[in-house]
């Protein structure tokens, strides 16, 4: 550790080790200060790959495959016998993946010359030249002070407590706390349909278990287009989770070992029992022993760190990045404004596209988007056009078992211009990259509609949608007038 760096990073997760790598490539000193210990050992990686994006991928994975062994592979002509589950097993996957994961991180830094400082940073004064950040050793709870020419500020979220379900880490826990039950819960029960609420049940259900998820919002999956969400709903019901909408939790208590919630449904309250009990209401910045007293940053009125286009604070030199400023709380938004801000810093001119952000519920089926629903673009004033395509008439999909689903596409009828792309079905968060591209380059419905799609492929599923919205779609019987 050296008392003077070009660029200090506080937090280690995506956003902060992204930053920090970035930084080590353009020729800077740099320090990343991260505080997490995870298993008993000091880790990066942040809350995405110790106990989030990355470990829910491998319980997914892993559920998911054996509930296809277990139930699809008959159509096949695959007999399977007896099909079983080790959930200690499958847990330990998950950990040896993070442990992968989180090591690579390790060396990333290392080999780009970044020293990863083990402990707690507090930025003490951002203004002037020199910023003050204080930091405090895990080993000793050794106190020094380091200067930077930049800071970073980077610490991420967590979940979000409510009181009226406390988290015991036991019967009722957190998002963290679902990832490692040792064995599968025969009833669980889940507050908020969100991204984390429908993987988590998903998880559990396919294991096994009977899985209710309330939902205190009137309307299922508000963020993502309507269509979209109501094509969900149906196949969540399918599958399995009982998915209860505009229905409040209003207490949550362990009674002889069972979660004992009680509910509230259009005035009317109903009390269940369950063996576990997820709490997964949304996050909030982790801004704890982030800011000193004098550290002279604004925050907004939410408690976000306040920043502009480019992520700078009111601070010159100053910068805060992912889950502590606006925007959606995601990995990959924190990672490109981690360089965005590093790039910033070293004078060049980089932004980062907030209209091309993709969201992804990595569900089975997948649940993704780009851009506009179409509601928000008729909503912006835009004149609007769509087209959709039906998964079951993709031979790929068909072939693959997986013709469930579809696909959206939202255009501006006027100038042609694809605003948005949404979908659902397997492997649709891959897919909808296609219309990230797309529209990053101010692509129109016409480009889409002249590309040759390879045969046969998901992917066509996005030529028929775009052909789709001049009524030229060419696996599907249209309506609308042809052009």
């Amino acid at each position: 550790m050296k008392d003077n760096y070009d660029l200090v990073v506080i937090g280690g997760g995506p956003g902060g080790y992204e930053a920090a790598i970035r930084a080590g490539q353009l020729g800077m000193s740099v320090a990343c200060i991260e505080k997490r210990v995870y298993k008993g050992e000091p880790a990066l990686g942040g809350t995405c790959l110790n106990v989030g994006c990355i470990p829910s991928k491998a319980l997914l994975d892993t559920s998911h495959r054996y509930e296809a062994t277990k139930d699809e592979l008959d159509e096949h002509g695959i007999s399977t016998g007896d099909v079983g589950i080790n959930v200690e097993k499958m847990i330990e996957r998950k950990e040896g993946i993070v442990k992968q994961l989180t090591g690579g991180v390790a060396a990333l830094l290392k080999g780009n010359g970044v020293d990863w400082l083990q402990g707690w940073g507090t930025l003490v004064d951002g203004k002037g030249d020199d910023k003050k950040v204080k930091f405090v050793a895990l080993e000793d709870d050794a106190e020094s002070t380091i200067t930077a020419k930049n800071v970073i500020l980077a610490s991420g979220s967590v979940p979000i407590d409510i009181p009226v379900a406390k988290v015991d880490h036991e019967h009722i826990v957190d998002s963290t706390g679902a990832l490692d039950f040792t064995e599968t819960p025969k009833r669980l029960g889940v507050i908020g349909a969100g991204v984390i609420g429908l993987e988590l049940g998903s998880v559990w259900r396919r294991l096994g278990a009977e899985v209710v998820v309330y939902e205190a919002l009137p309307e299922f999956l508000a963020a993502a287009d309507k269509d979209i969400a109501k094509e969900a709903r149906k196949m969540f019901k399918k599958q399995g989770l009982d998915i209860r909408v505009d229905t409040k939790v209003t207490n949550a208590e362990v009674k002889d070992g069972q979660v004992v919630v009680t509910s509230e449904n259009k005035g009317e309250a109903s009390d269940e029992s369950f063996d576990k009990l997820i709490v997964c209401v949304g996050r909030r910045a982790y801004s704890e022993k982030l800011l000193g007293e004098d550290s002279g940053v604004t925050l907004t009125e939410r408690g976000l760190i306040d920043v502009d286009d480019q992520c700078k604070t009111n601070l010159d030199g100053v910068y805060a990045i992912g889950d502590l400023v606006r925007g959606p709380m995601l990995a990959h938004k924190a990672m490109e404004e981690g360089m965005m801000a590093v790039e910033r810093i070293h004078g060049e001119k980089a932004q980062v596209n907030y209209d091309t952000i993709i969201n992804i519920i990595y569900t089975h089926p997948e649940i993704a988007w780009v851009g506009l629903t179409e509601k928000e673009a008729a909503d912006a004033g835009y004149e609007v056009k769509t087209g959709s395509f039906n998964l079951a008439a993709n031979g790929r999909a068909l072939a693959q078992s997986e013709a469930q689903g579809s696909i959206k596409v939202v255009a501006d009828a006027k100038t042609d211009r694809l605003l948005g792309m949404h979908a659902i079905f397997a492997g649709a968060g891959d897919i909808v990259h296609q219309g990230m591209i797309a529209m990053e380059f101010v692509s129109s419905i016409e480009d889409l509609q002249l590309m040759t799609f390879a045969h046969p492929t998901i992917s066509e599923a996005v030529h028929e949608a775009a052909l789709s919205a001049d009524g030229r779609a060419i696996h599907a019987i249209q309506r609308k007038k042809r052009k």
